[in-house]
């Protein structure tokens, strides 16, 4: 296996490519346009693939990748997230330093009136179901707002924003799907409502990995902004979303402590390595993880640096997973993983194929 020091994130860079292509080519064959979100990957390596599969820009979670982003020559950035006027200086400053296109997002009237004279660009956010953030599109208050942005007082108001979190609840592609419908249905509903009040409506922005993989019709929309699909992971897995063979970044971890008669072993990697996020409750047993290629195994707990695997009994592990072994973990969320690493170890090639061939940097400042 690789030699490198534990633990360590590995990029499977020939599965990477195989979803940055398919994602690519669906959101070509809907329609729309592709605007990925990197806080998934935080890499500007993974970034210029993006562009390069047609991607019109990039989606961001915070502000230091908005500006990691902009001075690495990206020019069209929507930082996805409900802005407060304290953070309109950075904004700005980005804008004047890189001449970069920032798009925001606001779901708050004292908000979107302090943005007059910022020159921003300004998504509104809207509840699609999420129950998140987002105006409620059928309140006086989202007309409200709108309007206000509609006005364009010395900003540009690029339209209508959703995220359909909420199609990480789902179990099979076909629940994905009406989640995506319903989504669509509501912005769609609402860029009508705000058009026939005289309130001009350029975009209509959507999405998350579950809901874009099984869309059938985005008809009425005009971007999509998913982001796990880069990667996937154990999640996406298991709510159908995706195949095993498609997660594309793994923990490489060692066993560290195995002992005689046990049924459950130690390795290098815990909650700083793969989160504490406990996966889907809704499609059966937690676990914090999984090892690949050995499904009788289960990442049952984790500790700060320790990662408990555990087996039904020690007649499983018996000759098995001895220290100083090597194993693969499977994140359940790829993008809280990846926050967790300074960089990736690009493997291309698979088996005994496998190789390292470069080490990427992921930007996860704050």
């Amino acid at each position: 296996m690789y030699d490198l020091e534990t633990p360590a994130l590995l990029l499977h860079l020939d599965v990477v490519e195989r979803n940055l292509a398919r994602m690519a080519e669906r959101a070509r064959s809907l329609g729309v346009a592709l605007r990925p979100h990197a806080k998934t990957h935080k890499c500007v390596e993974l970034g210029r693939r993006q562009l390069e599969h047609g991607a019109r820009g990039l989606t961001v979670a915070t502000l230091v990748e908005a500006d990691v982003f902009a001075r690495a020559g990206f020019t069209d950035l929507t930082w996805a997230f409900p802005l407060d006027p304290s953070h309109v200086p950075h904004a700005r400053r980005i804008i004047e330093e890189t001449g970069a296109t920032l798009r925001v997002v606001v779901d708050d009237l004292h908000t979107a009136e302090a943005l007059a004279g910022s020159g921003l660009h300004v998504w509104l956010k809207v509840d699609c179901g999420y129950h998140r953030a987002g105006v409620n599109p059928e309140s006086p208050y989202a007309l409200e707002v709108a309007r206000e942005l509609g006005r364009e007082r010395q900003l540009v108001f690029d339209g209508i924003l959703s995220h359909s979190g909420h199609a990480y609840r789902t179990t099979n592609k076909a629940e994905a799907a009406r989640v995506a419908e319903q989504e669509r249905s509501v912005m769609v509903g609402f860029a009508g409502r705000l058009r026939n009040e005289g309130i001009p409506v350029r975009e209509v922005s959507v999405g998350s990995t579950p809901s874009m993989a099984a869309v059938p019709d985005l008809a009425g929309v005009t971007e999509a902004r998913p982001g796990n699909y880069v990667f996937y992971d154990r999640t996406m897995v298991l709510i159908g979303c995706c195949d095993p063979a498609d997660v594309g970044v793994t923990v490489l971890a060692t066993v560290v402590s195995h002992q005689p008669g046990a049924s459950h072993f130690i390795v290098d990697a815990g909650a700083l390595e793969l989160s504490k996020d406990p996966g889907p409750a809704h499609v059966g047993p937690q676990a914090m993880g999984a090892v690949r290629g050995a499904p009788e195994l289960t990442v049952a707990t984790l500790s700060q640096e320790h990662g408990l695997i555990r087996a039904e009994s020690p007649a499983v592990l018996d000759g098995r997973f001895t220290v100083g072994d090597r194993l693969e973990l499977v994140p359940n969320h790829s993008c809280l993983t990846v926050a967790h690493f300074d960089a990736y170890h690009v493997v291309e090639g698979t088996g005994d194929g496998a190789r390292v061939v470069d080490r990427w940097k992921v930007e996860r400042g704050r």
